[in-house]
């Protein structure tokens, strides 16, 4: 999917339809000219609904249609007949869409489940006829109640990917070449820091014809939960996925510095990330021979760790192994 493809974030206006007004109807039969009060009831406005699409990966398709009407309720008629209700819209958003309020970031709802409903905003109930206020006191009630007013409002909607595993590391650590290598992805590899700037997600084959989708995500940098970089827009993804991956390349200066510099940075965030199975891989490790890898080994953090190497196809087996043992657990 290319960039310009990929939409994330989108405020969008919403305006549900009004409620229909009670009926005011007396009942008029040929043998019977003055029969009782006989309004039906108005019918309710129509939603905003917001729907999830599982063939959806994108809020590109709202990027140019910002402002969302549900229709009106009809008046309710004689004989106790109610109005029909106003016709409900459906915002179609792929899974992992996140609905806020702009003014105060409210998470409001979250769409999972393909085909789940969640209401954005509601229509106005229709008003009651006049066939509801008849009493002994007042036989014939000339009055009903008029439906309730639209309700409008501006709501946010942000895209937080979904996917089994999520590519953690700095830019330039070969995360979209290890995706490209596992999966049928083709996510744009040249070598300088952000290549990526938008989620690129990849099937990836498992034995026994099983498999799990793995999430190359931008690159995080120090002070990324500050917005730094690409910063929260890429922070708001990783949230969905069960497993992190954490790539640090064999050359780095400090392996262990590193993972500690990423591990605060989603820290900072959302300490709930931290709860998350973990696993490191050890990028570009064709260079290392085995003296070499049990010196790194020993300066390792505590979490399960593999070295691979996505050029050389070194250790990806293993790799693989771990996530499916990590996703399934």
């Amino acid at each position: 999917m290319s960039n310009n493809n990929f939409i994330d974030y989108v405020k969008i206006h919403c305006r549900s339809g009004k409620g229909g007004p009670g009926s005011r109807h007396f009942r008029r039969e040929k043998f019977e000219a003055k029969g009782g009060p006989d309004g039906g009831d108005g019918g309710r406005g129509g939603h905003v609904i917001a729907k999830g699409n599982k063939n959806l990966w994108t809020l590109l398709h709202l990027k140019y249609k910002r402002h969302i009407k549900a229709g009106h309720g009809e008046s309710g008629g004689e004989s106790r007949s109610t109005g029909a209700s106003g016709e409900d819209v459906y915002v179609e958003v792929p899974l992992g869409t996140v609905a806020k309020d702009p003014e105060t970031g409210e998470v409001l709802f979250e769409i999972t489940e393909d085909g789940e409903e969640q209401i954005l905003v509601q229509g106005g109930r229709g008003g009651r006829g006049n066939s509801h206020f008849k009493s002994a006191t007042n036989q014939a009630p000339r009055y009903a109640q008029p439906g309730e007013d639209y309700e409008e409002a501006w709501k946010v909607l942000e895209l937080k990917v979904l996917a089994d595993v999520g590519l953690v590391g700095f830019p330039n650590a070969g995360k979209s070449t290890l995706l490209s290598v596992l999966s049928a992805a083709k996510p744009e590899i040249a070598n300088y820091p952000f290549t990526t700037l938008v989620p690129n997600l990849g099937m990836v084959q498992y034995r026994d014809y099983r498999s799990f989708v793995m999430a190359d995500i931008p690159g995080i940098i120090e002070g990324a939960h500050e917005g730094k970089g690409l910063g929260l827009r890429f922070l708001r993804h990783i949230e969905r996925n069960s497993v992190l991956l954490f790539l640090i390349p064999a050359d780095s200066d400090d392996i262990k510095a590193e993972y500690q510099t990423l591990l605060n940075e989603l820290k900072q965030y959302n300490p709930e990330l931290l709860d998350k199975d973990k696993i490191l891989a050890i990028s570009k490790s064709d260079m290392l021979d085995d003296e070499l890898k049990e010196e790194i080994k020993n300066e390792l953090p505590d979490l399960p760790y593999v070295f691979i190497s996505s050029v050389a196809q070194q250790g990806l087996t293993e790799l693989k192994d771990m996530l499916w043992q990590k996703i399934n657990d």
